[in-house]
């Protein structure tokens, strides 16, 4: 019995770990253009002001679809399975990004491109939470999550000096394809073997079950005199849906904008952007693995990523204000690791307010709203300011307005929620 239980919990946890991998290709995909932004606009000749026109353009298409293919697509997805999803989302953004490389040089096309590229990855991320909700109980959530959260932060960590090289040595084009065929050759075959939809029985028959979970509570608190039993009409999913919209747009704004901001405001040479770029997101990656442990041993996430957000947004403001290379690497690194509070306990909070059977649906419409809005902010909100104003500090202290608000939602659903 013993035996079965080693093998058992093996089994269980190498799957966040494989689903990791396929996030850490998909970010990779999907940042990669924040990434190539400032030699795009050196092939295409676009001056700052342009290149913040035209930027953001590109950056939100992304974000538009894959907001909605989040929304419409998940519940589709979830009923053809969360396994048989998965290697198709993959397949389809790897494909896009093979195709940059031949039809990049127009301006229309890559646009185009990178609006396929969200409808293929919308239901990616929702997947992967049903999958987690499906093989972890509630207590283990938080390090479940976050084992395969942490490819997000890996891939804007290893990111810039994966590609910079590579986009400095080949062009940019070159390195869209490469990442594109890592996607097939790597990220589907480990999907294929290793994962599945939920636990077999003949690996679980001699072991401990999992604990069988309670329906989300429903709201009784002296804020919201409100008692639901539907995902859609409790208050706190609505909360936690704004809060994800404004982390949104503070994360996306520092990913789509950080690497332009280094170098057309504090003149850092493109070819030098690897390694202060990675040791700014390598604080996120510390950040998510110490919140998980601490969230699910405190059991306080939501007041844990309220305090990390009200404290990144001042870390941004300093940020701002520093004249040398290392404070600013300092000052974001020490934002970044704070902001990811929010990355760390996410989706254990979706996953707490949403029935059993609806895990993939409901992280759809969250996810869906939260890109849409957030990712779709962060892009044009910034880029919108650099346009009129041609200061690239005013669209970063957007981000620091947009922490604060965070913190504050994130606050009040403490208050409701002691989870």
């Amino acid at each position: 019995m013993q035996k079965a239980a080693v093998v058992a919990q093996g089994i269980r946890w190498r799957i966040p770990l494989v689903l990791g991998v396929t996030f850490f290709v998909n970010y990779l995909d999907r940042n990669n253009l924040a990434l190539a932004l400032p030699q795009i606009a050196r092939d295409f000749g676009w001056g700052d002001k342009e290149l913040a026109s035209n930027g953001q353009f590109l950056l939100a298409a992304f974000f538009l679809t894959y907001g909605l293919s989040n929304m419409f697509l998940s519940p589709f997805a979830e009923r053809f399975g969360p396994k048989r999803s998965v290697i198709v989302a993959v397949a389809a953004f790897s494909i896009c990004t093979i195709l940059s490389a031949p039809l990049g040089q127009i301006f229309a096309a890559l646009l185009g491109l990178r609006l396929l590229l969200g409808i293929g990855e919308g239901i990616h991320v929702p997947m992967l939470g049903a999958i987690t909700s499906r093989w972890f109980p509630l207590h283990e959530r938080s390090r479940a999550n976050a084992i395969w959260n942490v490819g997000i932060l890996l891939a804007t960590a290893l990111g810039p000096l994966l590609l910079v090289p590579l986009i400095s040595a080949f062009g940019w084009r070159i390195a869209f394809a490469v990442l594109g065929v890592i996607g097939l050759l790597i990220s589907v075959p480990l999907v294929w073997l290793v994962v599945d939809d939920r636990p077999h029985p003949i690996v679980l028959s001699d072991v401990e079950p999992l604990p069988v979970e309670k329906p989300a509570e429903a709201v009784r608190s002296p804020l919201f005199n409100l008692q639901s039993t539907s995902y859609v009409r409790d208050v706190r999913f609505w909360l936690i849906v704004v809060a994800g919209m404004l982390n949104a747009f503070c994360g996306f704004g520092v990913l789509n904008w950080l690497p332009t901001y280094f170098t057309r405001a504090k003149g850092i040479n493109f070819d030098q952007l690897g390694w202060p770029l990675a040791l700014v997101f390598t604080s996120g990656i510390v950040s998510v693995f110490l919140m998980a442990y601490l969230g699910d041993r405190l059991n306080r996430r939501a007041l844990l990523t309220s305090i990390g957000l009200g404290i990144a947004g001042v870390l941004v403001f300093f940020a701002v204000q520093a004249t040398s290379l290392a404070l600013l690497v300092l000052f974001f690194a020490a934002a970044v690791f704070c902001q990811s509070a929010y990355t760390a306990h996410e989706h254990a909070l979706v996953q707490r307010l949403l029935p059993a059977n609806l895990v993939g649906a409901g992280t759809g419409l969250y996810n869906g709203l939260s890109v849409l809005f957030g990712g779709v902010g962060g892009s044009l909100i910034p880029g919108t300011i650099v346009a009129i104003t041609g200061n690239f500090n005013a669209g970063i202290l957007s981000i620091m307005v947009g922490a604060f608000a965070t913190a504050l939602v994130l606050a009040l659903l403490a208050r409701i929620i002691h989870y």
